[in-house]
């Protein structure tokens, strides 16, 4: 088969056109994923807050749990 060279350097080009566009999708999905996280950990952090075991009783002496 006879390849010729014009086609072969088109052929590259557009390969590392792909990788470029692929490594762009891929740090922006990060950036977004790295966003959600910080957001989730944000909410999370106000929900959690200090609970204390209860000190006597039958609940809450040994596990927090919220309704």
């Amino acid at each position: 088969m006879d390849v010729s060279p014009s086609a072969m350097v088109d052929r590259v080009l557009q390969l590392r056109q792909a990788d470029v566009q692929q490594e762009v999708q891929v740090r922006v999905l990060k950036e977004a994923m790295d966003t959600q996280q910080a957001a989730v950990a944000s909410l999370l952090a106000g929900v959690t807050g200090d609970m204390p075991l209860a000190t006597s009783g039958d609940v809450g002496t040994r596990v927090n749990t919220r309704a």
